[in-house]
């Protein structure tokens, strides 16, 4: 376990110690268990991105190759349906 040492301000400082005993714990706990919760919180993140890049790699692996360009959908053509 690494050590840190952070400069704050006086009253944030007080703050954290308010904050600390009334949470029963102290200063460099509650610092640690954020800084924990936020690797949590970015590795959970990295999870989701990296799934989300294998969705898009099977999809683009499984779309066949078309001739023609595709076109977007003309206003007219996007509401269709609905007129008739």
């Amino acid at each position: 376990m690494k050590n840190i040492t952070l400069k704050v301000d006086d009253e944030t400082y007080r703050k954290a110690r308010i904050w600390a005993a009334q949470e029963g714990t102290s200063v460099s706990a509650l610092v640690r268990e954020f800084l924990q919760q936020r690797a949590k919180q970015n590795d959970i993140h990295e999870t989701r991105v990296t799934k989300l890049e294998e969705i898009y790699r099977l999809a683009d692996a499984r779309q066949k190759p078309r001739d023609k360009v595709l076109q977007p959908f003309s206003r007219e053509e996007i509401y269709r349906e609905r007129l008739h």
